[in-house]
């Protein structure tokens, strides 16, 4: 039978802060939810308890891969239902996490690839930096020494800033996104994608299902057999699809749950073949590269 991987964003795909949730019942008939991340002793991240059960069930059968641009640090801040997962991917594939720890073979071929593609991340940043204006940026972060974003004041945000920026990265190598308050620059090889074709290539699983929202999330929704956007997003408010990939109309912490029963439903008939859980294969010669499609 044909074994399924399952590659999902976290942030607003399965997870949602207090902000994003987008409840819209009465509260006598809104979800139970669940806490799945605390951070500073306060509750920041939640699912239903519907998705919950669900992705409990789902880790149980699947190879389940939680794939995020959040740094190792704060994946590490998640609590999610269910089994611990063998897999997981951070950094927008930078950091393949096998066994909660990072695969060093990998690391090193993402390190290769990048120096030998791209622009130093310290031109960049520099360049962001001093391109920004103070009264409307809030925060500068670079993560895992890979990539850098900034949290601006959308409302003091010059328009076309953004798409300057993306003129004078491109022929670098680095890529420009604008989701929510924050402006990320990336470089154009640290793809979730990539990092995604790597379990496949490691687990031997033959079909890849996917979900996510954001433009990051673009390529892995690419790269899958089946996936799966919600109503919300960037994603979403730039129409984006593909023959393959599915619009849900639900929004907030109800599309979670909605994409996790898609997941189910599409998986459980194939999942009688025994899931991995401690990789074996060596790593393939050019694994950051990887492009391999189904």
């Amino acid at each position: 039978m044909t074994l399924s991987l399952i590659a999902s964003d976290l942030d607003r795909t399965l997870i949602y802060s207090a902000a994003a949730l987008q409840l819209t019942v009465p509260d006598a008939e809104a979800p139970r939810l669940l806490c799945v991340e605390v951070h500073e002793s306060r509750p920041l991240s939640f699912m239903t308890e519907t998705a919950a059960g669900l992705l409990a069930e789902l880790a149980r059968t699947a190879v389940f891969v939680p794939t995020t641009t959040r740094t190792r640090k704060q994946y590490r801040r998640i609590n999610l239902p269910g089994p611990t997962p063998a897999f997981a991917i951070c950094a927008n594939g930078g950091h393949l996490l096998v066994d909660g720890k990072s695969d060093r073979d990998w690391q090193r071929a993402v390190a290769a690839r990048l120096a030998s593609e791209c622009a130093s991340l310290d031109e960049v940043r520099a360049h962001m930096l001093a391109a920004a204006d103070p009264a409307w940026l809030l925060k500068e972060r670079v993560a895992e020494d890979l990539f850098v974003y900034l949290v601006v004041d959308r409302s003091l945000l010059p328009e076309g800033w953004t798409e300057e920026l993306a003129a004078w990265a491109e022929p670098k190598g680095w890529t420009v996104s604008l989701q929510g308050r924050k402006i990320y620059a990336v470089p154009k090889p640290l793809t979730k994608s990539a990092a995604v074709h790597e379990v496949v290539r490691r687990t031997g699983a033959e079909r890849v299902l996917a979900a996510g929202d954001s433009l990051l999330d673009a390529d892995l929704l690419l790269t899958a057999d089946h996936a799966w956007r919600p109503g919300h997003g960037e994603l979403a408010d730039a129409g984006w699809t593909a023959p393959h990939v599915t619009v849900l109309p639900e929004r907030g912490v109800t599309a979670g749950e909605e994409i996790l029963r898609r997941f189910t439903t599409t998986a459980t008939p194939d999942l009688t073949a025994p899931v991995p859980t401690v990789p074996a294969p060596a790593p393939a010669p050019h694994a950051a590269g990887a492009a391999a499609t189904h």
